[in-house]
């Protein structure tokens, strides 16, 4: 199959890539030259523009937006919108706000182009492990671009069956994408993921902030421990209940140096956070973790502490997210 990518940076440019290496064919734009030159050499299609792009592609064309959620992406979107025509399909594959998925969607459908959101998780690791995705759409525009999804995705792997899985669910899910219901469903569904990951990385990040403080000489001397984190990180990999990619990712940057001293602990969010509390409290639904989870990234931006530093660290290691200027 042959897609348009636009916008190639951490996450874009590797999806091209990965798609290539399976066999499909990309056009690719990004404002920036250079992106553009590097998936040329490895066997992409320039587009000077998403005119050309439109006139280089199959019917009906298929476009990827990967680009940052808010006015880049709308604008993006409505200059796709442009120049598609019936059957046309355009995927959202950001972090944009489900509900203005919904609303492209419905604008999109009465000049009769298909729109569909996908979640899509794996950062900077996606092009060697794949890419779980979460998708919204019409069912046929998604089957529609499936051997595109399939190519894109982890795959079973090594990862065991879960035990009793019912035969008539999605089995898409075993390869790591799903199609989770209509357009926004699937950045609803990777909303929540990210509103998880706050929280999941909270707990990591006070918890090895409290092993750190065990050496503080504000406790008695003979209850103070010089615990080694890196150590601790390394062993709770191997057989603890709470292993996990981000227990690696810690462990890894505690390798490096145990005090984290290139992460200053300035903890920035991306949105998600705030939108899983907004639809929380739309639901009536409690979620004191994943709340306070955001507050401590609002905090981390005043007083900095240990555990900020390795949140930081996290989101280096899965996503090459830089700290916010302080």
């Amino acid at each position: 199959m042959k897609i348009g990518i636009i916008g190639l940076g951490r996450m874009g440019g590797n999806i091209a890539r990965r798609l290539m290496r399976a066999g499909h064919e990309t056009v690719v734009f990004d404002r920036d030259q250079k992106a553009i030159d590097a998936l040329v050499a490895d066997g992409a299609v320039a587009a000077s523009g998403i005119e050309d792009m439109k006139g280089k592609l199959d019917s009906p064309a298929i476009f990827w937006s990967m680009l940052p959620a808010g006015e880049i992406t709308e604008q993006t979107v409505t200059t796709i919108a442009g120049v598609c025509g019936a059957d046309d399909i355009v995927i959202d594959g950001g972090n944009s706000f489900y509900k203005d998925d919904i609303r492209r969607a419905k604008a999109l459908a009465e000049k009769g182009i298909r729109y569909v959101d996908v979640g899509t998780s794996g950062g900077v690791w996606g092009l060697e492990r794949g890419y779980c995705m979460m998708i919204g759409g019409e069912k046929a525009a998604v089957d529609h671009i499936d051997p595109m999804l399939a190519a894109l995705a982890p795959g079973l792997g090594t990862i065991p069956r879960t035990p009793g899985r019912p035969e008539g669910d999605d089995a898409r899910a075993e390869q790591g994408y799903i199609h989770a219901g209509p357009p926004g469903a699937g950045h609803f569904v990777k909303m929540v993921h990210n509103g998880i990951e706050y929280g999941l990385m909270q707990a990591y990040a006070e918890g090895f902030d409290i092993l750190k403080g065990k050496s503080s000489d504000k406790l008695a001397e003979d209850e103070r421990f010089d615990l080694n984190l890196t150590d601790i990180a390394e062993v709770w990999r191997r057989g603890s209940v709470i292993s996990s990619w981000l227990l690696d990712l810690s462990a890894s940057a505690l390798a490096k140096d145990m005090q984290l001293e290139a992460f200053s602990g300035n903890v920035a969010d991306s949105g998600e956070g705030q939108w899983t509390i907004d639809a929380a409290m739309e639901e009536k639904v409690p979620a004191n973790v994943l709340t306070a989870a955001l507050f401590a990234r609002y905090r981390s931006r005043v007083d900095h502490t240990f555990g900020d530093k390795l949140l930081s660290a996290m989101r280096y290691g899965f996503g090459g997210h830089v700290e916010i200027p302080q």
